[in-house]
């Protein structure tokens, strides 16, 4: 055995990495009609949240000292194009406006950029006549809910989706 990994305080007297709850991020879900949190069960301990819950859960995270939450979105309604990603009434961007509101610029607010929850279909982007997505239309959308996600508060957006371009 290495001397500096003889013992616990020695290994962390010189440990080259530390991590504590500030290099965290949250993932929360936000979900439009429903009355109360509702359980993820592929994911234990995560919850569908109203946006009022979905507040006092991000507030609870910062009393941890978790500075940031990634936030997504499930919508009541869908469509082919997933418009309500980038609706300035749209979920996420509600949700953006609360947490803003409540929170001021102490917990940096991150969100998915994606289409896949907005659309009736499922894809990451916008299908074309032959079924296909369509690269350069999901684009054009992306930037939509990029602005979108902007305006309402956003600190950094995230694409997930993984589109060329």
């Amino acid at each position: 055995m290495r001397r500096l990994r003889r013992t616990p305080a020695l290994r962390r007297l010189v440990a080259e990495t530390a991590l504590s709850p500030s290099d965290l991020v949250s993932p929360l879900f936000v979900c439009q009609g429903i009355d109360e949190p509702a359980a993820i069960p592929s994911l234990p301990g995560h919850f569908q949240h109203t946006v009022t819950s979905l507040v006092a859960e991000a507030k609870h995270l910062a009393s941890l000292g978790i500075p940031a939450v990634v936030l997504f979105g499930v919508p009541a309604a869908k469509d082919a194009e997933g418009s309500g990603a980038w609706d300035p009434d749209g979920v996420v961007q509600v949700a953006l406006g609360e947490l803003r509101s409540s929170l001021g610029d102490d917990m940096v607010l991150i969100c998915d950029l994606c289409l896949d929850e907005y659309t009736e279909h499922g894809h990451c982007g916008v299908l074309g006549s032959d079924g296909t997505v369509d690269n350069d239309a999901t684009i054009e959308r992306y930037g939509r809910v990029a602005v979108a996600q902007a305006d309402a508060g956003a600190d950094v957006v995230a694409p997930s989706g993984m589109m060329d371009g």
